[in-house]
């Protein structure tokens, strides 16, 4: 396995293998959005800064590389799932009352809710225009479905704000929906598309779930203890909302009665001088250290799938993203 030491380190070399066709996925990106209405290109352009690093993209084009080769439908696809990434986050940004994306204002801030709601909508819709047009019903299908499963994780953490009760079953199951289903679908089809055999799709498709439920992990351990000018985002949303993650609903599980009784009046008082102390609690229990040493558990297991692989520069950057996906501050 070829040892990259730095993010910038797998970044560069993720251009050199799929950077052409990182491109592509630009160009379809755009050209599916493109709109005479001038409101529409001021959000279009508004919202282009809040794509990051395209993981999603980039693992369906990894993955296609590693098992074929990049085809026409890859670019297709990866586009189709970058358009229902975006849509989940401005929505994201309604639901979580969030003031900043990549460090610029979000689009409920800028404009209002009803935009953002009906901007995310209009990526939904044209992400399943795309789609159709690999002449696949079968990606429509898988497409459409996974897209199901991301709302289902959402409601599901709508549903249970404020239950202080949640296990960690049940918020692995919503981090499975809500995150992990995207980056499962980008790695599922990336091979499906690309030829490769059952085994294969179904090993990458394993890949992607579970490099998505360690890139949450991590990301909700950096909503407790992140620098907000660091990170780029509204951080403390998951504490103002009372949804609980890991390292809280693991160092509720460990207390007494009466420690349990102090914390959840801190947790339920919402105030910053209560983040602050439960994010002081979290770090002097380990329950910080602990979730990151599970997201990085959750980072090896996808590496392990990736053993059927024969060598090669797309199999080399695959093996790197789990565990720097983990190890990051933004």
């Amino acid at each position: 396995m070829t040892e990259l030491q730095t993010e910038s380190d797998l970044m560069s070399m993720t251009q050199q293998v799929v950077g052409d066709h990182l491109g592509s996925v630009e160009r379809v990106f755009a050209a599916e959005l493109e709109s005479e209405n001038p409101f529409i290109k001021d959000i279009y352009q508004h919202t282009s800064r809040f794509r990051g690093k395209r993981l999603r993209p980039i693992l369906c084009l990894l993955t296609a590389e590693a098992t074929g080769g990049i085809h026409q439908n890859h670019h297709i696809l990866a586009a189709a799932i970058e358009m229902i990434h975006t849509a989940t986050l401005l929505h994201d940004d309604v639901l979580d009352n969030a003031d900043i994306r990549r460090h610029v204002a979000t689009v409920n801030v800028r404009w209002n809710n009803e935009t953002s709601v009906m901007y995310g909508d209009f990526l939904f819709t044209h992400a399943f225009h795309l789609t159709s047009q690999t002449g696949s019903a079968e990606a429509c299908r898988i497409i459409g479905e996974a897209t199901n499963k991301v709302c289902e994780g959402e409601l599901t953490q709508i549903r249970n704000r404020g239950n202080l009760s949640l296990t960690e079953e049940e918020y692995l199951a919503i981090i499975n929906g809500k995150t992990a289903e995207l980056c499962a679908v980008a790695t599922r089809l990336g091979a499906k598309f690309a030829g490769a055999s059952q085994p294969v799709i179904d090993a990458l498709e394993l890949y992607g779930r579970k490099l998505g439920q360690a890139f949450q992990v991590a990301d909700d351990v950096l909503d407790l203890v992140g620098l907000e000018q660091s990170v780029g985002k509204t951080l403390g949303t998951d504490l103002d909302q009372l949804k609980l993650t890991l390292p809280i609903i693991r160092f509720l599980n460990n207390l007494n009665e009466t420690e349990r009784l102090r914390v959840t009046g801190l947790l339920e008082a919402g105030t910053s001088e209560a983040r602050l102390e439960i994010s002081r609690l979290l770090g002097a229990g380990g329950f910080i250290e602990e979730a990151l040493s599970f997201a990085k558990e959750l980072a090896e297991e996808a590496c392990a799938q990736l053993s059927g692989l024969p060598p090669s520069r797309a199999k080399s950057v695959l093996e790197q993203m789990p565990l720097l996906a983990v190890d990051r501050r933004c």
